[in-house]
């Protein structure tokens, strides 16, 4: 497709073949999409959107494209099948990380089949879910349907998360419930950690070693506040738990720091980024308010300048209601209880619109992120049929 208009319809009247899985699988893997903050390596995901309107025209779909305001070259999808409220959505982000090829043993954008495993960039996290989605609605009736299924398809999780960040709650009107295809190992999550980063700045005064009094220096500043955020770290571990996940306490780690350019210099500036993860519960705006607030007392005591901001908007802990009609069909559908994950995903943004979410795909994230990302072709045939299940217990039951 060279030009895709806003909304796609259906024609009826014409015979558009519906594509095999195999064969999108092939093509989503071979459609480069990869985000990344790096400049040189960021890419439009505009190719993949093309692929899935196409293909959700063919199947019946309505498709609506949503570009990514701010953000050129970056588009949503949203792909409607029947009328009404309520309905269910099937989520997955377009884009993956980017990669080294050296370190795979087959070419990362052509699907390779071997061990009974579909190698390629993207098939755990989480192109194949889009494709698995779509084979579940093959000869679907839609005459039954009593509410809407909608394939929403999203730009740069991998990153800013700017495609989530940017639907409108009228962009989800039509949905209640919704399932994002993350590597989950066919186990459902209705809850995560959230994630924020912190970037910290100290500016002081340079000057000569021999002579303390000729600088204020920045480094030393920044020790104080390092010391500050890790007394700050154990207080929230003791005032925040939650067992359920495998670190059951809120992490805050002092991951990135950089000062002076000189030993027999007074460090004159002195930077700090920190990566915090909240558990559901935690407030990223109180965290980060105490944050500064700890970050001002230091630089005012020492008489440096301040500056703070965070790295990126910051992604809310997710925490769906366990009893939510579409965590419980999850469970029995699934086999599965619902369990947590420390990774974050685009759910906190759908819950906020009131669409309850759970997090439910093929992949595994030990394979996400990684050389020779693959999915099992044995969770094939059980995603296809799952999905299947959740779209008639959710749009074909009144």
């Amino acid at each position: 497709m060279t030009a895709l208009p806003p909304v796609l319809n259906h024609d009826p009247t014409m015979t558009k073949a519906t594509p095999e899985l195999k064969y999108m699988l092939q093509e989503l893997i071979a459609t480069p999409s990869i985000s990344s903050t790096h400049r040189e390596l960021d890419m439009s995901n505009r190719a993949v959107i093309d692929l899935l309107a196409d293909w959700l025209v063919a199947f019946g779909f309505e498709v609506r494209l949503l570009p990514v305001p701010g953000h050129s070259g970056k588009f949503n999808l949203l792909g409607t099948l029947g009328r009404g409220e309520r309905g269910l959505i099937l989520a997955g982000h377009t884009d993956t990380v980017p990669c080294d090829t050296q370190g795979w043993h087959s070419d990362p954008f052509v699907l390779a089949e071997r061990e009974q495993r579909l190698y390629g960039l993207g098939t755990a996290d989480m192109k194949s879910f889009l494709a698995l989605a779509l084979e579940a609605t093959r000869d679907l009736d839609t005459r039954q349907f009593r509410h809407p299924l909608i394939l929403l398809a999203t730009a740069d999780e991998e990153t800013s998360m700017s495609g989530a960040r940017a639907l409108a709650a009228d962009d989800l009107r039509q949905a209640r419930y919704a399932v994002i295809g993350e590597p989950t190992g066919l186990q459902p999550v209705y809850q995560h950690k959230g994630m924020m980063m912190e970037r910290i700045e100290l500016q002081g005064r340079s000057g000569h070693s021999s002579n303390p009094d000729l600088g204020n220096s920045a480094l030393e500043g920044m020790h104080e506040l390092m010391s500050e955020l890790l007394a700050y770290r154990q207080v929230l571990q003791q005032q925040y738990h939650a067992s359920a996940f495998e670190i059951p306490v809120p992490t805050l780690n002092l991951g990135h720091i950089h000062g002076g350019d000189n030993p027999n210099r007074i460090c004159g500036q002195c930077s700090l980024e920190i990566d915090l993860r909240p558990l559901p519960g935690m407030s990223l705006e109180d965290l980060r308010s105490t944050l500064y607030a700890l970050a001002r007392k230091v630089a005012q005591a020492r008489d440096l300048k301040l500056t703070a901001e965070p790295l990126f908007p910051g992604i809310d802990p997710l925490q769906t209601d366990p009893q939510s009609p579409i965590v419980q069909a999850a469970r029995a559908l699934s086999g599965h209880a619902p369990g947590s994950v420390a990774f974050g995903t685009e759910a906190p943004f759908l819950n906020a619109a009131g669409v309850d979410t759970v997090i439910l795909g093929p992949g595994d994230i030990d394979q996400a992120h990684q050389p020779n990302e693959f999915l099992e072709m044995q969770r094939i045939p059980p995603t296809v049929k799952l999905i299947r299940q959740l779209i008639e217990r959710f749009c074909l039951t009144p």
